[in-house]
């Protein structure tokens, strides 16, 4: 599935993957390295982790404490001609180590430098040089808390495995994916000496337009809380045991309501009524806080006119209070200096400081500048506007970290103890991950699977580069090194060429520019290409974006850009059957050529080994199995989601006034083709009723009336007919993905309960009604009423 062996040592055996992910056998281990890593993971209990940090709170001035809350970027105390880069190759500067952990006390490092991966032995070397002079030169022998953001893999360390982004995760409709993806990642961030990750995304993506949606789990909040629990159990383990070796602390983020915004745009405000959040953007925190998820990243914009991260109601009384959560509070980046350099809701940096910290916050994302947050915080105090227990109540929590991790113990490790990083047996993961992702969207007459001895033309921007396929996060923020630190993986062109030999030919046509900005493109063999075309039997099209985050990531148009769409046209007027793949991190609008397309493949931005799977899908090694966890939109101004209100799609009325309203978007949420049938049939419910303790069992056959074995997904909805708010359309509440063999049935059994049932009422209260409701199978007819009786 690569072009070359990595080479690796694959003599101690640390671990094994089962069928569900990987295990930590410490039989395998040598006897000094079990002896050691035993050691090292030692968990106390709280009891005594409550003893050690009230012991450290005694003895810690108001500087050292404020220090703990402070996080810095790695260039901040690396050589270089100032702090916002370094020198390369990269090494400390141990002034400025000195200056932030000696002097400041600070508690926390974040990043890369540069924007740049690392090999694990230069985090080893970093991280080591960090920890060094916060264990043995301190007063405190505190250490320092690393962390990073490994959203889909170890972003910043070369040669992890990189897995598919999260909307191709939820695609895979299989949370085991999730925890798979989540143990591996586990391992190798500790592998780079990083015990903190910023992962998993729980927004609800709610907005196709927004430059995040590639990194959440689609727009569905039950299904976004399925794959949240599972991601956090791979990365923190059964038990939440973080001072496991080969475990880290998740991060789940960003609180609350982050993508959403009105405008579409990255950071700009959002208007979100209390009980929308309550009801559709909450639930994903809900599930992570009870999967025992220790930290926490704040939303950066603004919801109804307060940013969050200033706003006490939801940091403190919401998320606190009323959730239970007793973990850390960490600031998005540079966030607190954009209360007033950007929101304008305080005058300076001491009372952005004040608001913040008074709101909750118990760390500061910093980022640069590191002295004015720890000055202003340290005088606040003194001045009696931030009380000491609020900086009590914060370091304590830092503190409790840190010994959960057993960094107190081990605030290193050795690469060595790692040997499955970066395995073949780790990229096959990965591989399984994109195979059960990517999407099957039209297969007109059946095109697909091809024939390997057809003539084929690869073509498009997405077909030949990294790129497109790993998305941002990869290598660097932006995603733009992919090309450097993943050539040995396959592009889609490779992938494809490796099946079909010379039957296979490749012309760019139209490419994406070797720049950062995603959205620069070019022709290049333009005319070449479409004389490829009409040589050929049929044509790859690998259209979409590229690689973008964030802020960078903000479009004007959702529509695919008109280079694009011109391209395809005139592919498409050479009369050869187009097969239009789709490497995107968020649904870009093709409804121009949808319809003339002889077969769609949603491949999101599917990672590494996203070129291997994709190809395997296209000739038949693979049945595809994918299901949207977004609805594609066919409009720039249609842009609903599938759950909505009826009045969103209203028949049309008798009379002078036609209020017809239309749903009709290019694919719906849950959508996907398999090159095998499914029938469905026998729909029952174990009661026509449903009671507090008195739940519901749903069961539905399902056939595989085709000729080979497939997976489907079985979709449960339910439909509250009449409610005191309106109700939505459907609600996604249970599904499975099972496995069929050519002529197998299978009987799906799911179990609502009444809680399943309810919804935030007027007085943003979660009530369920008494009433009738439908049940409804996902691409079925298949539906039932069934009473409510709570």
């Amino acid at each position: 599935m690569v072009k070359q062996v990595k080479s690796g040592l694959f003599f101690f055996l640390i671990v094994y993957l089962s069928a569900s992910g990987i295990s930590i056998s410490a039989q395998s281990r040598s006897k000094s390295q079990n002896v050691e890593l035993t050691q090292a993971s030692v968990r106390m209990n709280d009891s005594e982790i409550r003893q050690k940090v009230d012991a450290l709170l005694k003895m810690m001035t108001l500087e050292e404490k404020v220090g703990q809350m402070a996080q810095v970027t790695l260039d901040v105390i690396t050589k270089g001609k100032d702090r916002y880069s370094s020198a390369e190759p990269v090494e400390l500067d141990m002034d400025h180590v000195r200056d932030a952990i000696l002097k400041y006390h600070v508690g926390s490092v974040l990043n890369t430098a540069n924007n740049r991966a690392r090999t694990i032995d230069v985090w080893a070397k970093i991280i080591g040089g960090i920890q060094d002079v916060a264990t043995k030169e301190t007063r405190t022998k505190i250490p320092v808390i690393y962390g990073i953001d490994a959203i889909h893999g170890v972003t910043y360390t070369a040669g992890s495995t990189i897995f598919p982004h999260e909307l191709a995760l939820a695609a895979t409709w299989n949370p085991e994916m999730g925890y798979i993806l989540g143990e591996i990642t586990a391992y190798e961030t500790r592998a780079s000496n990083i015990p903190w990750n910023f992962s998993p995304v729980l927004d609800l993506g709610g907005d196709p337009r927004y430059s995040r949606m590639g990194e959440g789990m689609g727009e569905d909040p039950y299904l976004i809380s399925c794959f949240g629990k599972q991601i956090i159990k791979g990365y923190e383990g059964d038990r939440n045991n973080i001072a496991d070796p080969y475990k880290v602390a998740s991060c789940m983020k960003h609180f609350l309501g982050y993508a959403v915004p009105a405008s579409g745009k990255d950071r700009t405000p959002a208007y979100i009524p209390e009980y929308v959040l309550r009801e559709y953007h909450l639930p994903p925190f809900k599930a992570a806080i009870e999967a025992g998820a220790h930290t926490i990243m704040i939303n950066s914009g603004v919801i109804n006119g307060i940013p969050v991260h200033a706003n006490y109601e939801l940091l403190t009384k919401l998320l606190r209070e009323e959730l239970g959560f007793q973990g850390v509070i960490v600031s998005d980046w540079g966030d607190i200096e954009n209360l007033y350099k950007r929101d304008r809701v305080a005058a300076n940096n001491r009372e952005a400081v004040k608001m913040a910290v008074n709101a909750g916050l118990d760390m500061s994302m910093i980022a640069y500048n590191y002295e004015p947050f720890c000055n202003d915080l340290v005088a606040l105090v003194k001045d009696g506007e931030v009380k000491m227990s609020r900086i009590d109540d914060a370091v304590g929590r830092i503190l409790t970290l840190k010994y959960k991790l057993n960094l107190f113990a081990k605030p290193t490790v050795n690469p060595k103890d790692y040997p499955k990083f970066g395995s073949a047996e780790f990229g096959k993961k990965s591989y399984e991950v994109a195979s059960e992702a990517i999407t099957l969207l039209k297969n007109k007459d059946r095109i697909l699977p091809l024939n390997k001895s057809s003539k084929i033309l690869v073509t498009g921007p997405g077909s030949n580069s990294m790129r497109p396929l790993n998305g941002c996060w990869t290598y660097s923020w932006q995603g733009e090194l992919s090309d450097e630190f993943a050539a040995s993986y396959n592009t889609i062109w490779e992938a494809i060429q490796q099946k079909v030999g010379v039957n296979a030919k490749w012309e760019p046509g139209v490419s994406y520019k070797k720049i950062m900005d995603y959205r620069a493109e070019e022709k290049i063999r333009y005319e070449e290409a479409i004389e490829a075309a009409k040589q050929s039997d049929v044509i790859i099209l690998c259209l979409g974006e590229n690689s973008y985050a964030e802020k960078p990531g903000d479009l004007v148009d959702l529509t695919l850009s008109k280079l694009q769409l011109q391209y395809a046209k005139d592919l498409l007027a050479t009369g050869k059957p187009v097969i239009l793949v789709l490497t995107e991190g968020r649904p870009r609008i093709i409804r121009e050529i949808a319809s003339n397309v002889n077969g769609i493949i949603m491949a999101y931005w599917p990672g590494n080994y996203g070129g291997d799977a994709l190809a395997d899908i296209i000739f038949g090694d693979v049945n595809p199995s994918g299901k949207l966890p977004v609805t594609y939109p066919s409009a720039v101004n249609s842009l609903v989601n599938y759950i909505h209100k009826p009045s969103e799609e209203q028949a049309k009325s008798a009379g002078m006034y036609n209020y017809e309203g239309d749903f009709s978007p290019e694919f719906h949420f849950g959508f996907g083709l398999s090159y095998t049938t499914f029938e469905y049939g026998n729909l029952k419910l174990s009661a026509d009723r449903i009671a507090e303790n008195q739940p519901v069992e749903v069961s539905v056959d399902v056939k595989n009336t085709g000729k080979i074995a497939g997976k489907e997904v079985v979709q449960l909805y339910t439909f509250d007919l009449v409610a005191s708010m309106t109700p939505d359309t459907k609600r996604l509440r249970r599904f499975e993905k099972i496995l069929l063999q050519p002529g197998e049935t299978k009987t799906v059994k799911f179990t609502l309960n009444i809680s399943d049932l309810a919804f935030v009422n007027a007085q943003n209260k979660w009530i369920v009604e008494p009433g009738e409701f439908k049940v409804m199978i996902g691409n079925t007819e298949l539906e039932q009423i069934f009473s409510v009786h709570p």
